[in-house]
Formats: C-alpha cells, structure tokens, sequence
C-alpha cells in the first residue's frame, strides 16, 4: 500500500508509474486519494479544536460559579457540550474518511520501479539471459504427463476421484522424489542463512490483507466460511505475517525465513497443453524464501535471493533463463519482479519455476511493520520474497530432460536424498 504522503511529495511519479501499469485514471485516482486526504487532515484539525473549545470552556464553568456568573457559567456549560458534540460527529466523519481512503489505496498497485519496462503481457517481458545447455532427446521422447503414468509415479486420475482436478497423488519413487526436492530446497535456504520456518497453511483475514492477497486476489483462494480462514497460495503469507504489526530494531535485521507448504489455488487456468499434467495445479508443494530488510539493503538483497535460485537450477542441471517482468506482468504488490524459468525438454518450452520480487515498503505500509534505526528514527522496512522452488514445473523438467531408454535419471544433488539414482 503506498503512502498517502509518498504520493503527495511524488504526485507526478505516482501518476506515471500508474499509467505505466496500464491504468487510465490514473490521475483521476491521485486527486481522488490527496482530496480525500485533505479533508481528513481538515476534519481533524476542526475535531481538535472543538475539544480544545470544550475543554476552554470546562475550565470556566468552576470559576464563573465561584464569582457567582450562575448566567455566564450556564453560557460556558452550553458551549462546552455543544463543542463535545461537535467534536464527537468530526470523530465519526473522520474515522469514515480514513476508512474510505485505506479501502481506495488497498486497491492502488505498486509504483514500478524505473527499471520495469512497458508492456501488457507475459509475452512482453524482457529475457536477460539463458544459462545451462538445452537436452538434446531421442526421437519418441515423451511429455512429463506421460513419463509419469508410464512409471505409475503420479496419479491424476486417483486425484479427480478423491479431490477433484488438480489434486494428483505421488507414489512411490514420485513421491520420493518430491520429498528429496523439499530437503534439497530447505538444507541449500538454511546454508544461505535463512531461519527454516514451519507456518500454518491457513490464514486470518488480517493476514490476508498485510500482504496484499485481500482484496486482490480473494477469488483465488480456498475460503472456509465457517472459520473466516482462507488457504495459503504460498508460504510468504504466513511467514511475512510474523512481523505484521512489529517494530524491530536496525541490530535484528535482516531476517531471512525460508518454509515449505503445500500451496492452494483455486485459479486453474484455461485447458490445454500448456496447463496440462504438473503444468498447473490446483494444490502443489513450494519452497519459500522471504527476506525483511532495511530500505539501503533491499536491492542487494533482491540479486543475492535470485542469485540463490539460480544456484538450484543449475545444481539440479536444468538449463534456465531470467526474465525481467514488464509492467503489465508485475503483481500488485511489487515493484520489481524477476521469473526464473526452465526449459522442459519433451514439451519444447519454457516453465515458470519462480518469481523473486521486491515489494519496497508497499507490503510493510500494510504491515505496519517498522524498524528503528541506529538514530532513533522509525521508518518501514522492505519485503521481499522468492519461490526456491516450486516443485511441480522444475519435477516435469527433471522427468522430461533426463529420460533415457533405461528410465529417468534422478540429479546427483538428490540422490542422497531419494535413496536411488534411477526411476524405473
């Protein structure tokens, strides 16, 4: 959530940054937002100078009735409850006002940052660079989608029947393999320094709107009437929410988590080839790194958890390449994104396999999360977070990149993990 005094002191950067995400009133929007303001600071201003009224005037009435003024003190009696009434209607008006004005800036994106470039779509965002060889696959080599019922590792069907699409079972080696995968993730986060975290998978709805999923993205999520709690699309949720609220001193940061869970949405996209098999999932596995860090550290912060990403993919051996997201593709949250995909041999193209994302202090704003520095003065910190990793893509390219005539050949980095270096 931005500012309300980031946008006054930036008004035409706000304007321009809005504008760059596509949003035509935009202007529409700023004068909305700084008018709103202004009458809110108004109305304050006069609430406070009612008590202040009343309080003048309460103060006269024991020394009128002293020196006999019984008219005089009825006067000041009057004027000191026409003045709290006053100032308890400024109250009302004040708090619908402020009320008013969060719901507006909840739905106000984030400004990009100036190195986002223009653009509508995925297909605008701009490739930085490819590392890691591509396979090179014998004829009749064969989609994730069926390597995975060939080897009765993955079971959709068993899934629909008990859940519904998009819910699949992993069996046996499928299993395994996802179990190797998670350690893998968590044992690299922890030698990186972050704090392994085990979070709920559900949330409040407070927690839902300090990191932006509410109101934005709540037809995504799995909702339980009964109990008001949603379902996690991704571990940063719970995980930021620690420190929602939170002031913390400059000598405590950063702070590096990193969490598994399992991760719900209910957005399944179109049907096809492109979301088909482990492409798209209903319900999946992630890692998750999220960092709080001070304002002068974020940027640095944000190369060194790509950095870290990239580390995986290429230990893993899949080959991968680093986008830089365009401003239409960029959530709503942040303010720089970068999506690391791999290549997935069998289907010929390119998987999201994560995002790293630095949301500035637009996450903390909501948070209320704070620090205080070495001089005493407060100031919101920076959030940033990165799936390290997601399983289901980065398993489909493993099962289509090393398949051979013999079976799949599991990465080296996972064999102490799965207890076997073949699927077969």
């Amino acid at each position: 959530m931005l500012l309300v005094s980031y946008i006054s002191e930036n008004k035409l950067e706000v304007i321009q940054g809005l504008q760059k995400r596509y949003i035509e009133n935009a202007e529409e929007i700023v004068e909305e937002i700084l008018t709103m303001d202004a009458e809110r600071r108004q109305s304050q201003k006069d609430r406070d100078d009612a008590l202040a009224e009343a309080n003048k005037s309460a103060k006269e009435i024991g020394m009128l009735m002293k020196s006999g003024q019984k008219e005089e003190a009825e006067k000041a009696k009057a004027s000191a409850s026409e003045n709290k009434q006053k100032a308890k209607e400024l109250s009302a008006k004040v708090t619908e006002i402020e009320e008013e004005l969060q719901n507006k800036l909840y739905h106000i994106p984030n400004i990009p940052h100036p190195s986002v470039p223009m653009g509508k779509s995925d297909e605008e965002n701009e490739v930085m660079y490819e590392k890691g060889e591509k396979p090179q696959l014998a004829d009749g080599s064969k989609p994730h989608w069926d390597l995975i019922e060939q080897y009765d590792i993955i079971d959709f069907e068993l899934g629909n029947k008990v859940s519904g699409a998009g819910f699949p079972f992993y069996k046996g080696k499928g299993a395994r393999m996802q179990r190797a995968l998670v350690s893998f993730f968590l044992d690299e986060a922890v030698a990186a320094g972050y704090l392994e975290i085990q979070p709920p998978i559900v949330i409040n709805e407070a927690s839902g709107y300090g990191t932006g999923q509410l109101p934005d993205k709540e037809g995504q999520m799995y909702f339980m009437e009964a109990d008001k709690l949603y379902m996690i699309p991704t571990a940063e949720v719970p995980i930021t929410n620690m420190y929602r609220g939170d002031l913390l001193q400059e000598n405590e940061l950063p702070k590096k988590m990193a969490g598994h869970t399992p991760c719900f949405r209910r957005e399944a996209g179109s049907w096809g080839a492109h979301v088909r098999g482990l492409n798209r999932l209903h319900q999946f596995d992630k890692v998750e790194i999220v960092e709080i860090q001070k304002p002068s550290e974020s940027a640095n912060a944000h190369e060194r958890m790509v950095k870290h990403v990239e580390m995986l993919l290429e230990k893993l051996g899949l080959p991968y390449r680093r986008l830089l997201l365009c401003s239409g593709d960029l959530s709503v949250n942040a303010n720089l994104c970068f999506d690391l995909e791999v290549y997935s041999g069998a289907q010929e193209r390119w998987l999201e396999v994560s995002s790293i994302s630095n949301f500035g202090n637009y996450q903390a704003n909501r948070l209320k999360l704070r620090y205080r520095d070495n001089h005493k003065k407060t100031q919101l910190l920076h959030t940033l977070n990165g799936s390290a990793l997601a399983l289901p893509r980065v398993l489909a390219a493993i099962l289509e990149n090393n398949q051979t005539e013999k079976g799949i050949l599991v990465p080296k980095v996972l064999q102490k993990y799965t207890g076997f270096d073949i699927i077969d």
